[in-house]
């Protein structure tokens, strides 16, 4: 059985709540001169932002789900396990680098830079290696490949809307919002693995009657 611990699931399902509840409202509770459309998530924890706590608070809660889940989530491989744990930690060190007003700093572009990539890597390094037909489908390495490579191209859109002024509210979100929600994916997809039956060792009473066969050769 695949098993995940109640909190772990709990946790994997938190994150992403957390971090689009958290945008939504904070970008209500700002100016007319704000718009979610082409500015960051960032600037809504930025210093003099208005309300900016609750944006702060977000990157805590989901780190601290990073975090539980990366330590609930045994089913997944070790170094996706790792990377998932330290984008948590990460996800705290954003929320203790906020933006100054009007800009940006080069401690918040760090921290941010590698959350990006940390929670990019995680599906392909989560994936395992195993050659089982029982594998859960989140974790065989097809998928981890194909999640990375598309996160990493939400990453590269959002680094041509970033430098062109263009949409970067949008394609941080989606990025964002994916890699917050493939954990809850995994753990949704293990659980629903738990839940099937057992394959049997032998599929009918004339396999049986073969195997019966061969040993009494």
């Amino acid at each position: 059985m695949t098993i995940v611990p109640w909190w772990a699931r709990l946790s994997a399902g938190l994150a992403p709540l957390v971090l689009i509840g958290g945008w939504a409202l904070g970008a209500a509770l700002q100016p007319a001169s704000y718009t979610a459309v082409d500015d960051s998530i960032s600037a809504l924890a930025a210093d003099g932002a208005a309300d900016s706590w609750l944006m702060t608070g977000a990157l805590y809660v989901l780190g601290v789900c990073y975090f539980t889940t990366a330590l609930g989530l045994r089913t997944a491989a070790m170094p996706g396990r790792v990377v998932l744990g330290c984008g948590g930690v990460v996800s705290v060190l954003v929320a203790l680098s906020p933006e100054p007003p009007g800009g940006t700093s080069p401690r918040h572009l760090v921290t941010t830079g590698i959350g990006f990539t940390l929670l990019a890597l995680f599906p392909v390094l989560a994936a395992r290696r195993d050659r089982s037909s029982s594998l859960v489908w989140a974790l065989r390495p097809l998928v981890g490949y194909v999640v990375t490579v598309l996160m990493a191209a939400g990453a590269a859109w959002f680094l041509v809307e970033l430098h062109g002024h263009g949409a970067a509210g949008v394609a941080e979100r989606v990025l964002t919002g994916a890699q917050s929600l493939w954990p809850f994916v995994i753990v949704v997809a293990c659980v629903m693995h738990s839940r099937l039956p057992d394959e049997p060792i032998v599929s009918s009473r004339k396999d049986a009657g073969r195997g019966d066969a061969v040993r009494r050769r």
